[in-house]
């Protein structure tokens, strides 16, 4: 900015001091007039710094140079104020840019079409676990594939929840579990996410003897608990407060958009 300042403060004075020289730059005020008792000069040391500031600022003015020299000096100025904007803006473009992450995989299809070609990208599930079920019992095409590979590929099944979270955390492993474990997961390990839209709508019910007595009121009691609320302040308890939970949340938050400071606009 310093050396732009004095970029500008030499171009306007060699203006106003080649101007004054100039013979051309002396015009008749009033061509009607064949011998004027005085004649003008459009640059003043004003006017001077006047067209140099709107040049730099892109907008113009109504001032044009009229003889070759003050033409030449505008010209190498205007030269100068296209680099240096054009290079600015590319510069400041750089910090405003963010970098969109490139993933393995967009969904299922091109999980499992990706796991085909490359041979670090495994996926399972828990062995003998819901998640594996569904995919066995599916009549879908591709969840079928998912089955198979599962079959034929035992060493890609963990034991345990947590062993495919390990997995997946260390390795490109992807882990199918039911999407309220994954929730409950990804508040708590950072570097996870949850890829792609949910495979299938399941809820949770509370196992009881069968004609029992106190179904219905069980039933009635926790459909007011979820209409007043109270489920959802219980899960956001459970899951994005205690236990280290809302950890990865507060992350997320906080990796926005980064606000200019004073170095990424000084140029």
């Amino acid at each position: 900015w310093i050396m732009l300042s004095l970029a500008y403060g030499v171009v306007s004075l060699s203006l106003y001091i080649v101007g004054r020289i100039c013979p051309d730059e002396w015009q008749n005020p009033y061509p009607c007039i064949e011998e004027p008792e005085y004649l003008v000069n459009q640059f003043t040391f004003i006017n001077s710094g006047w067209f140099t500031i709107g040049s730099l600022m892109q907008q113009g003015t109504e001032i044009a140079p009229i003889a070759i020299a003050t033409r030449m000096i505008a010209g190498m100025w205007w030269f100068f104020v296209l680099i240096i904007v054009s290079s600015y803006t590319a510069n400041l473009a750089a910090f405003l840019t963010t970098e969109n992450p490139t993933y393995l995989f967009e969904d299922i299809n091109s999980l499992v079409e990706n796991a085909e070609t490359n041979d670090k990208l495994r996926y399972g599930a828990k062995a003998g676990g819901a998640t594996a079920s569904f995919f066995k019992d599916s009549d879908n095409e591709i969840y079928k594939k998912v089955a198979q590979h599962m079959e034929e590929h035992p060493e890609d099944m963990v034991k345990e929840n947590r062993d495919g979270v390990l997995l997946a955390e260390e390795t490109d492993y992807a882990f199918f579990m039911e999407s309220t474990s994954i929730e409950y997961e990804t508040q708590r390990h950072c570097d996870l996410q949850q890829y792609g839209e949910m495979l299938d709508d399941k809820g949770y019910g509370i196992a009881m003897r069968k004609n029992s007595t106190y179904r219905k009121r069980l039933s009635t009691a926790v459909l007011k608990l979820q209409a007043n609320g109270v489920i959802e302040q219980l899960k956001r308890k459970w899951w994005a407060e205690k236990r280290g939970g809302g950890m990865c949340s507060s992350e997320e938050a906080a990796s926005g958009a980064t606000p200019l400071n004073l170095p990424n606009v000084q140029g």
